[in-house]
């Protein structure tokens, strides 16, 4: 296959450029402008164009065979999409050295192509480009061009260097999966119910307007209520201590006001009105984000289909994340508008939607990797484990267990098998308006515990390994054998082929032996045993699911991940054939993963936010 390396050069101003504006605004802006591409086929000179897009069209269409080309860039998701939306030209296949810079080094070393280019000692990359701010094509003058199409050469040869660097260490098939990340949002499929986000905009609003006029007659402005000093005073008025927490970034006490702050929602049950009324106008006021993420999803709306911005390698785990002011991975999926905005994402005419969820896939590869047989045993016979698990918490038969004490039995499997404690444990119930006793709660760990021996084992060995990876030993860890610990890199090498790697990790002696933090631009961050593990879960989950994603990518093109889901469009003629199809693909095991129980849930729907469980053809439930 040939590589068709490229770097596009297009203009910007200090209103109109990708510092302001998201790639999708800023490339589907009225202002967009190519002002030239360098572009390189193969390992042959690279070449400069400059001149107007049916002029670039024509030539880039009769010079080079897309179908049968790769793609290559520093940043694909900007430059393909330009390719395809500007140009209307498809490549076989895309490659990108920022994804792979990510993939090779981790989340806390910069990609930027300037950093790698200074980590390779391959050349510098220029600064041309900052004599570009303002001018539009027919403003350059020829010897202008002529300099910043020799930086734009620039690029391109950095690029294809460093592809040549990588790709001997890349695992051959995360290019691949790379490539299903990066066309999510350079081929955008989903529509979006424009008079609905308008709605739903404006509900918002009315909302708020109506919260702020409830707390008026408490001589309480907006002013009051977005700002922490004044809101606490206002507390102080009504006779209430305000909660307080300590900040995790400066280490000092600071007022507890965020949304997730468990001691600002308890006044939402105070004995006195006002202060229900105060909180609530505060909470409603300050949660801004549903209305933010509306009028973001109802500008792209305007402007056309829906582009997936995902970070590939977004985690240290390997997991993909948000991107680009866009995060579709954390759309609302509690409260009373849980399902208003994912309603708004829409199959195209005369499509469904099908979205596939890998059932308990943490818990299935937690019992498997610690080889927790009888968890595995019950995954695999299809058993409730969680009224498993409650029957042993209340000591009752299973048809005996009440939904209330199921959900313990949930929580519990999903919360404690990484090693959480009781006081936690009561927190975590307590979000979801669950309240235990601590002594309760700790009843209930230590049966989890004593239940699932293997699984606190496996606790054990990751703390070994952690030690370990820190006095520089390798390290194979027990159980399926798939994970080896590379101390060169402070690292756990995953089945991807790829590292979850632990920075410049350091150890303090304290009350329980060595204890070990590594670093993020957070800043340091304490690990230990169960949280080995419970990223080692994360990390092999999403190994599963890319080759999933990859096998489901044979027939329907995934436009959408989500965590342990993917969604795809299908003609409504195919809903059946599509969903039996991917339903199998869910259930599959890679070939490294011989013995892993899983499970798919699959729903269909019109649009995102209403999706409902499918039922399959042959007379049972595909779920």
């Amino acid at each position: 296959m040939d590589i068709i390396t490229l770097d596009f050069e297009t203009y910007y101003d200090k209103d109109i450029s990708l510092g302001k504006l998201t790639t999708e605004e800023y490339i589907r802006h009225p202002a967009f402008e190519i002002i030239g591409v360098a572009i390189k086929l193969n390992n042959n000179k690279t070449d400069w164009l400059s001149g107007d897009v049916n002029d670039l069209k024509t030539y880039m269409v009769k010079h080079y065979n897309w179908e049968k080309a790769a793609v290559l860039a520093h940043n694909t998701m900007f430059d393909g999409a330009i390719l395809h939306w500007a140009l209307g030209i498809s490549p076989r296949l895309y490659l990108d050295t920022l994804c792979m810079g990510r993939g090779l080094h981790g989340t806390e070393v910069s990609a930027s192509l300037k950093k790698l280019a200074e980590m390779y000692e391959i050349g510098e990359k220029g600064d041309e480009v900052l004599n570009a701010l303002g001018k539009h094509r027919t403003d350059f003058t020829q010897e202008a061009l002529s300099r910043y199409g020799d930086y734009c050469v620039n690029d391109v040869e950095l690029t294809y260097q460093l592809f040549g660097i990588f790709i001997k260490a890349f695992p051959k098939q995360e290019l691949k999966v790379i490539d299903l990340t990066l066309r999510m949002f350079t081929h955008p499929v989903f529509g979006l119910d424009v008079p609905k986000l308008i709605g739903h905009s404006q509900s918002i609003k009315d909302e708020k307007e109506k919260l702020l006029s409830s707390v008026v007659e408490l001589g309480v402005g907006k002013a009051a209520l977005m700002s922490n000093p004044k809101f606490a005073k206002a507390l102080e008025g009504l006779g209430v201590i305000p909660p307080t927490k300590i900040s995790l970034r400066t280490g000092k006490e600071t007022f507890a006001f965020a949304k997730t702050d468990e001691g600002l929602h308890a006044l939402l049950e105070h004995d006195d009105l006002r202060v229900q009324t105060l909180v609530n106008a505060r909470l409603g006021l300050k949660s801004t984000l549903e209305e933010t993420r509306t009028e973001k999803l109802l500008s792209i709306g305007s402007r056309g289909t829906l582009p997936v911005p995902i970070k590939y390698y977004a985690a240290h785990t390997g997991r993909w994340g948000g991107y680009d002011k866009v995060n579709l991975q954390n759309l609302p999926s509690r409260g009373k508008n849980a399902k208003v905005l994912k309603s708004c994402i829409t199959a195209p005419s005369n499509h469904t939607l099908i979205e596939a969820d890998s059932a308990q896939i943490e818990a299935r590869v937690l019992a498997w990797l610690s080889e927790q047989t009888d968890l595995i045993d019950a995954f695999k016979k299809g058993e409730d484990v969680y009224r498993k698990m409650a029957a042993v918490i209340y000591s009752k038969d299973e048809e005996l267990i009440t939904p209330p004490q199921r959900f313990i039995g949930k929580t519990t499997i999903l919360g404690a098998g990484y090693g959480m404690g009781a006081v936690k444990f009561k927190d975590q119930l307590k979000t979801f308006g669950v309240d235990v006793a601590e002594e309760e709660a700790k009843r209930i760990i230590q049966i989890y515990r004593q239940t699932n021996g293997q699984i606190t084992n496996f606790w054990r060995e990751a703390q070994a390994a952690l030690v370990g990876m820190y006095q520089g030993n390798a390290y194979v860890l027990p159980g399926q054998g798939i994970l080896e610990v590379v101390p060169k890199h402070n690292a756990i090498r995953l089945p991807s082929g790829l590292l979850m790697r632990y920075e410049n990790l350091r150890a303090e002696e304290g009350e329980k032996g060595l204890q070990l933090s590594y670093y993020t631009r957070r800043g340091w961050v304490k690990i230990y045993g169960g949280k080995v593990v419970e990223n080692i879960c994360q990390g092999v989950a999403r190994c599963v699911m890319a080759e999933q994603m990859l096998k489901i990518s044979k027939r329907y093109r995934p436009l959408l991940t989500v965590h342990d889901s993917v969604v795809c469009s299908v003609l409504n003629t195919e809903v059946d054939e599509a969903a039996t199809f991917i339903n199998e693909c869910m259930q599959w095991t890679p070939e490294w993963a011989e013995g892993l129980p899983l499970s798919g849930d699959i729903q269909t729907g019109k649009n995102y936010g209403e999706c409902v469980e499918w039922e399959n053809p042959r007379g049972r439930l595909a779920a």
